[in-house]
């Protein structure tokens, strides 16, 4: 018995040694993990930008979902699903609103930072590309695109001791919902014309809301895409859209889409107004956008430049296209017979 017990100590002893040389190994291989994938360490979640219809004439601008929740020191990664350009924009607490154009001034690289103290923004996102922001604290930031106004999110950061209520399955349920609901909104894509005779609405829009913020539809075309007048008539287009700028471009696109082109004047009533002579003159509107709405505590604002007529003096066949949108088939034709 005693030889028995010795031996059964003795085997006992090799598996213990055994057993905790194995968990060392682990160790070890869990320490390297953490030095070779540290991203694992914090949740990256993702969202999308922009929602569009198989033609591309009716666009979602909307960040998919609007509102999210995530800890401290985890990231969002906005992946963009749509042609019309977008940023992804996180201004400082106070900061004025600036231009596309100008960022923060600046574009931040990919990824990005954002604490609530410094800008941070993406230069303009197309089809296809992402963009990555990193919040290392807790705290309730705003989104916004810089290049349309009502297009808005809002992301609760929270600090890694509270729950998050929502998981990234859920989130995703949620943005193929609101895509849906927004490009299947009917009303909005309803064209109409206006008071006048000769008239072309240029596009048409819808301003949503959810409890994260705003988004819209725009319809990124002109109600009578062919239209026929006789010498001597004048077109008058209307821009519909609350949010989206657009253009009515005669012959080539010039550098500057947003100013008119030299050869348009302002008519008594604060419309723009072209005349062509044949099919082979040129005449830019410059951008044609509603008003700007009234806020309290806002200074009081003019009318926007919200139409644009022009005249035609010769038979033809003059061919136009909105130079912002044209690459998403916004254009048009109008045909001028004696």
């Amino acid at each position: 018995m005693a030889t028995n017990d010795s031996y059964l100590s003795s085997e006992r002893s090799a598996r213990m040694s055994r057993l905790s040389g194995l968990l060392g190994k682990l160790h070890l291989l869990f320490l390297a993990a953490l030095v070779v994938f540290p991203p694992l360490l914090s949740a990256q979640w993702n969202a999308t930008i922009g929602a569009q219809s198989p033609d591309l004439g009716r666009q979602g601008l909307a960040f998919l979902p609007n509102e999210i929740w995530i800890h401290a020191g985890e990231s969002i990664t906005w992946s963009m699903t749509a042609n019309e350009a977008h940023t992804v924009t996180f201004l400082a607490n106070g900061q004025p609103r600036p231009p596309f154009t100008v960022g923060c001034p600046g574009f931040s690289t990919d990824p990005a930072s954002f604490d609530g103290t410094t800008c941070a923004t993406s230069a303009l996102l197309f089809n296809g590309d992402k963009f990555t922001v990193v919040f290392p604290v807790a705290g309730n930031f705003k989104l916004v695109c810089l290049v349309h106004s009502d297009m808005t999110g809002t992301l609760h950061v929270l600090d890694a001791s509270r729950p998050l209520p929502h998981d990234q399955a859920f989130y995703d349920r949620v943005a193929q919902s609101e895509s849906k609901d927004l490009l299947d909104d009917q009303d909005a894509g309803a064209l109409k014309h206006h008071h006048l005779a000769n008239t072309v609405t240029v596009g048409h829009g819808e301003i949503g809301a959810t409890g994260g913020g705003s988004n819209s539809l725009s319809v990124m075309r002109f109600t009578d895409p062919e239209i026929t007048v006789h010498v001597g008539d004048t077109i008058e287009w209307t821009n519909d859209d609350p949010i989206t700028s657009h253009t009515v471009t005669f012959g080539p696109e010039p550098q500057d889409l947003f100013d008119p082109s030299s050869n348009v004047t302002i008519d008594p009533d604060g419309a723009r107004h072209g005349v062509l002579k044949s099919p082979s003159d040129t005449v830019h509107s410059g951008f044609i956008q509603a008003a700007p709405q009234d806020r309290t505590g806002l200074p009081q604002v003019p009318s926007g430049v919200t139409r644009f007529r022009v005249t035609f003096a010769e038979p033809g066949i003059y061919p136009y296209v909105c130079s912002l949108h044209d690459f998403l088939g916004m254009k048009g034709t109008v045909f001028v017979l004696p």
